[in-house]
């Protein structure tokens, strides 16, 4: 497995694409898979905690890095809360509870999961396609697949 945290949150895009049914579905597994988050009746506490970093690494382009290893883990949990609450609720309790100024790294990457969430539950997005959708959009040089 790739030591790059982006390109290993690209690998689980394509994976969990591969081997789920609907988009619904897929973001909820994606936030489980790369940020442990869990699909049930407890997904809040995973949440609410801030998800667990299954996916260390560096890689993110440099308006989204905040300097830690855990990039993966925020974009995915973003991710999974934006899929059950929607992108409204998710930012306000990305500014006022998790302190993510909308202007820092952890603002815009925030901004992006919820862009990244919109794409795929309207179909613009397959889940198919957001590996390369997230190479393109929020890893950094030298990440798998070089920027478009």
């Amino acid at each position: 497995m790739s030591t790059d945290g982006c390109e290993q949150l690209a690998e689980a895009c394509a994976r969990v694409a591969s081997r789920t049914p609907s988009p619904r579905e897929f973001l909820r597994r994606l936030g489980h898979e790369a940020a442990g988050v869990r699909r049930g009746l407890f997904w809040p506490m995973d949440a609410g905690r801030g998800g667990s970093n299954r996916i260390r690494g560096r890689g993110f382009r440099r308006n989204v890095d905040d300097g830690t290893e855990g990039q993966a883990r925020h974009f995915a949990g973003i991710v999974a809360v934006a899929a059950r609450l929607g992108a409204h609720t998710t930012r306000w309790l990305s500014i006022h509870v998790g302190r993510d100024a909308p202007e820092s790294a952890d603002g815009q990457l925030t901004d992006h999961a919820l862009d990244f969430v919109r794409l795929v539950r309207s179909g613009e997005l397959a889940p198919s396609d957001t590996d390369a959708w997230v190479r393109r959009t929020i890893c950094g040089q030298g990440s798998g697949l070089t920027s478009r």
